[in-house]
């Protein structure tokens, strides 16, 4: 869901707009206050003036709220977007992962303290979770590397970032794909 740039440049120069219109509006309302409490005479306004420029100010900073409100909404439209396709993600990669597990023939045992050396757990901390002793998490460990033709957790690790890079890379070519299709 990417927003078209022009139309990010036209809400920029509206925010623009309706913070410069608060600003006037703040110092219109701020100059009458500061100028009774310091002494400063101002110059009378006619009263029909006077009358404008306080519902201008209103009308300004009604906008301003109105406009925060907005951008409020969208930014909290915009975070529930991304945690949807966050949350999405995390499953297409526990799906990925479950399904090199299988390729490899992993144990479910196995697949298991896969899943937690990929998240960084020591040895001892994996034993501790799954109430077994290292010597067995050390077995583990070394069984997935060589069904995986791995020799360590930073390689096993480096399988699904490249996996994750090609991915992207897969995605990118069929945007461009998609965009030249349009053109033509």
């Amino acid at each position: 869901m990417r927003r078209d740039p022009a139309d990010a440049a036209r809400h920029r120069w509206a925010l623009v707009g309706v913070v410069g219109v608060q600003a006037i509006c703040a110092v219109y309302l701020a100059s009458g206050i500061l100028g009774s409490l310091l002494g400063i005479p101002l110059p009378p306004l006619p009263w029909a003036l006077h009358e404008y420029l306080e519902i201008a100010a209103a009308l300004g900073m009604i906008a301003g709220v109105a406009f925060g409100a907005l951008l409020l909404h969208r930014s909290q439209e915009g975070r529930k977007a991304a945690e949807a396709r966050l949350s999405r993600m995390r499953g297409e990669f526990r799906s990925h992962m479950e399904a090199r597990f299988a390729r490899w023939g992993l144990t479910p045992a196995e697949a298991e303290v896969a899943v937690l050396a990929i998240k960084g757990l020591r040895t001892q901390e994996i034993a501790a979770l799954r109430e077994t002793s290292e010597g067995t998490v050390k077995a583990q460990t070394n069984a997935i590397y060589r069904k995986a033709r791995v020799t360590g957790r930073t390689q096993l690790l480096s399988l699904f970032i490249e996996d994750l890079f090609a991915e992207e890379a897969a995605a990118e070519v069929t945007l461009t794909e998609r965009r030249i299709v349009r053109a033509a």
